[in-house]
This record gives structure tokens, C-alpha cells and sequence, in this order.
């Protein structure tokens, strides 16, 4: 069921929902994570998103991950699970996030490098360099990860 949160919100106006989504932690060569600069922020994100109805959180993280970031990914761990996800976007909707946090791994794609759709852009950053982010879980789905990776 393709566009399943428009048809939520078609039902419940700005009503503060759950939703599930997944993200992807992937690194690069010098320790860096990619991030998404959102179109509907313009803060930095983790590249993922909002399941659709029928799929897997792996599903999920596959589809969301080459929309937002451009690359193609395989999912190699899971990193953990986030419940405290409060966000109020920019159009008055309101949710708490439940996410799954991947490490993963590129099997193929370009990482975005201008403007679509819901991505400015992508870029790598170290723990030390982080932008301004979407929300706290945001931030926290990042330090899990490089807390993952450095192990």
C-alpha cells in the first residue's frame, strides 16, 4: 500500500500518530557517516523513512535509503530501536517515530549530490563535525552508530 502515511493523514488531519521507520548508518573509508540534508527542514537526517504498509523494516531501509541518499544499500546489523522520535514538521504534523537503526552497506548507486525531492543533498561527517539536526533521536541514532562501528 503505496503512500501509506498520506492516507493516515488524510484521516487525522495534524493529530499527533506512531509511526515506524528505519535508517541506515554508512560509513566511509575515514569514519564518516552519511547524512541527508531534508528539503522539508533543512536540517540533517540519517537517510530512511516511514514503512509502508506490508513491508519489513528491511524493506523499508532498502527503499528509503536510495530515495533519500541515491545509493543502493544491504542492511549488515541491526544498530537498535528508537522510540522517542517527537517531531513537529514544518506543515504542523505531528508524531512520535519509532525507528530501526541499521548499519549498512553500499551495493551499488551515486550518492546524491543537489536537489530532489526530499533531499537537498548528502554528505559525509565525522562524530566531532555533526550538523544542525532534525530531532533528538536523530542525534541519538547517530552516536549509537558510531558507538556500533567503534566497538
Amino acid at each position: 500500500m503505496a503512500d501509506y502515511v498520506k492516507e493516515i493523514r488524510a484521516l487525522v488531519g495534524h493529530k499527533p500518530i506512531f509511526l515506524n521507520a528505519c535508517g541506515g548508518a554508512l560509513f566511509n573509508e575515514q569514519g564518516e557517516i552519511l547524512l541527508q540534508q531534508r528539503s522539508d527542514t533543512g536540517n540533517w537526517s540519517l537517510p530512511g523513512g516511514m514503512m509502508e504498509y506490508g513491508e519489513t523494516f528491511a524493506e523499508t531501509v532498502r527503499r528509503e535509503y536510495k530515495e533519500d541518499s541515491g545509493i543502493e544499500i544491504e542492511p549488515v546489523a541491526q544498530i537498535g530501536v528508537f522510540e522517542n522520535g517527537y517531531t513537529k514538521y514544518p506543515n504542523g504534523d505531528e508524531t512520535q517515530i519509532i525507528s530501526v537503526l541499521y548499519l549498512v552497506k553500499q551495493i551499488g548507486g551515486q550518492r546524491i549530490t543537489k536537489p530532489v525531492f526530499e533531499t537537498l543533498k548528502t554528505d559525509y561527517f565525522d562524530i566531532h563535525h555533526i550538523p544542525p539536526l532534525l530531532n533528538d533521536q536523530t542525534a541519538d541514532m547517530i552516536n549509537a552508530a558510531f558507538e556500533f562501528v567503534n566497538k
